[in-house]
């Protein structure tokens, strides 16, 4: 199940810097971890659905790397999206 458009308006004007932004990597990230988070409730009751799990792990392992390179550009920005969205950080 996607996320509707309303929510996923909602949070790119909440993570853009800029007024057209849509790409940044700190709206990429929070979309992805809110399509996390919606899968992993997914997964909690269907627990046998091997193709949203598969799913998941590619989503986890996208953020991962969009947050690697977020670290890798600028230090600051990638320390506010982490705390903004109560990411661990490494």
């Amino acid at each position: 199940m996607a996320i509707a458009k309303e929510e996923k308006t909602k949070l790119i004007t909440s993570y853009q810097t800029h007024e057209h932004d849509t790409g940044s990597p700190e709206v990429q990230i929070a979309l992805m971890t809110k399509r996390i988070l919606q899968l992993t409730e997914h997964l909690r009751t269907h627990k046998h659905d091997e193709s949203s799990r598969r799913g998941l792990l590619s989503l986890v392992g996208h953020r991962r790397r969009m947050l690697v390179y977020l670290k890798r550009k600028d230090f600051n920005r990638y320390a506010a999206i982490t705390e903004r969205l109560s990411l661990r950080q490494k």
